[in-house]
């Protein structure tokens, strides 16, 4: 099992910066990617960013040039920095990290909340 934890939501206004902090415990050597994820009340949950073991990253096209994913494996850590926020982007980001062991395996934290005000 993997245990993940966020930190680092909160209030912000609009055009305002925040950075989102998960730290892995347990099975982390099984680990290859981690990302962010968001969910806004009625939405689905999406794709902020992701990272692999290796670095290489991937964005939602809406977050490209304003938000940076970085990982630290040894101290099995992503940070999400978040610039230029937006109202719309008003949601409960979670951590996620994904096992390829076995027939692969989705962890997830219990979520921080990022309120962007206008």
């Amino acid at each position: 099992q993997v245990q993940l934890v966020e930190s680092g939501g909160g209030l912000v206004q609009a055009g305002g910066s925040l950075r989102l902090s998960c730290t892995a415990s347990g099975r982390v050597f099984s680990i290859n990617n981690m990302g962010w994820y968001r969910q806004a009340p009625g939405n689905q949950r999406e794709l902020v960013a992701s990272i692999t073991n290796g670095g290489s990253t991937k964005y939602a096209d809406t977050v490209k040039g304003r938000f940076t994913i970085s990982r630290d494996n040894t101290v099995n850590t992503v940070h999400l920095q978040m610039n230029d926020l937006k109202a719309e982007e008003t949601a409960v980001y979670y951590c996620n990290a994904h096992s390829p062991s076995g027939f692969g395996m989705d962890y997830w934290g219990k979520g921080t909340l990022v309120t962007v005000s206008s």
